[in-house]
């Protein structure tokens, strides 16, 4: 897997964070080191873990953690570093002023460790706010509140778009948030900013093929064989033969799926429709349901009676059979009768 690509800083954030931390008490460091992940092991411990190692609460261990927050940001060590938070508002600005904060550490650090020290300059930077996450968004950074507002009413509109079934290619759904933006009355960004915001929101997701839809719809977040059947299946345009179905699944996703499990799994999911002798195909293409006398109920009912020919035609557009297996149930007597004008309909 290729690393993501970051983008260079003209300063350590790990030693500007030492030099801004020097001046506090022993205590109110070591408790920030702790609760930003700034030592050398760079997990970040929480208020009840602090609070056990010196034996108070949770919420004096708080209290401690804001204090000290407050200090350095009054503190002329924080001044003295002005040029670097200004370097990151340049930055944040050039990212499109309002992102999802895990995509902004990974943009801004290789490791863990440089982001722990990146999120410690953003808490303590004046022009730096976080909305935390919510059910609708991730955690997220913003230098404007005014656009952080339109960006994501725009996501919201998008999202109330979105059927829970649809899946939308990732360059119509950035040409669908442009036109949230622009109706908004918003300056329009550029491709790779448009992108970004797509990740702030939790409303709106990413399969595994690229494809947009509903965070949790089923063809977003695939879980089972029968959702990575469908993916499978709709990327292929046509029906598949289940055994074609479950080697799809291995080589579209790393998946092992074994052809009997697969075929079982399809049988049973409406999704489907077995069109001919292990040939599955979605259901949304608009293939008729049931066995090949169904169909022929069902294009009779449709159409009205028709001559055989013609109606062998139309049964084959829905079902991958031999000819010859639909005249078979077309002349069963119990279910169809010939009329005087050599068309066909179904038995009352």
């Amino acid at each position: 897997m290729l690393q993501k690509q970051t983008i260079k800083l003209g300063f350590r954030p790990a030693a500007v964070g030492r030099r801004m931390l020097d001046g506090l008490p022993e205590r109110s460091r070591d408790i920030l080191i702790s609760r930003f992940g700034l030592a050398e092991n760079p997990e970040r411990m929480t208020l009840e873990a602090i609070g056990d190692v010196y034996d108070v609460t949770r919420e004096r261990i708080r209290q401690i953690e804001n204090h000290a927050i407050a200090l350095v940001r009054k503190s002329d060590a924080l001044r003295r570093e002005g040029a670097v938070f200004d370097e990151l508002h340049k930055t944040i600005e050039g990212l499109g002023g309002f992102i999802a904060e895990h995509e902004l550490l990974e943009l801004l650090g290789r490791d863990e460790s440089v982001q722990n020290h990146i999120h410690l300059l953003l808490v303590l930077g004046d022009s730096f706010v976080k909305l935390k996450e919510d059910d609708e968004f991730h955690h997220r950074w913003h230098v404007s509140a005014a656009r952080a507002e339109v960006v994501e009413t725009a996501l919201r509109a998008l999202a109330s778009r979105l059927e829970r079934s649809d899946l939308v290619s990732d360059v119509d759904l950035i040409s669908m948030l442009l036109e949230e933006l622009r109706s908004a009355s918003a300056p329009e960004p550029r491709e790779d900013v448009a992108r970004r915001y797509l990740g702030v929101s939790k409303m709106i997701g990413r399969n595994p093929l690229g494809e947009w839809g509903h965070a949790r719809s089923p063809n977003v977040r695939a879980k089972g064989v029968r959702d990575y059947a469908y993916l499978a299946i709709r990327r292929h345009g046509s029906p598949m033969h289940f055994t074609e179905v479950a080697r799809e699944i291995t080589r579209l996703f790393g998946r092992a799926a074994h052809e009997a499990t697969c075929h079982n799994e399809l049988i049973k999911d409406s999704r489907f429709v077995l069109v001919g002798r292990g040939l599955y195909a979605l259901s949304e293409w608009g293939y008729a349901g049931g066995v090949v006398r169904d169909v022929i109920r069902e294009v009779i009912e449709r159409y009205g009676p028709l001559p055989r020919a013609e109606l062998v035609e139309k049964v084959l557009k829905e079902r991958y059979v031999k000819e010859n297996t639909v005249i078979v149930n077309l002349e069963n007597p119990k279910y169809f009768k010939k009329m005087q004008d050599g068309t066909y309909a179904v038995v009352s």
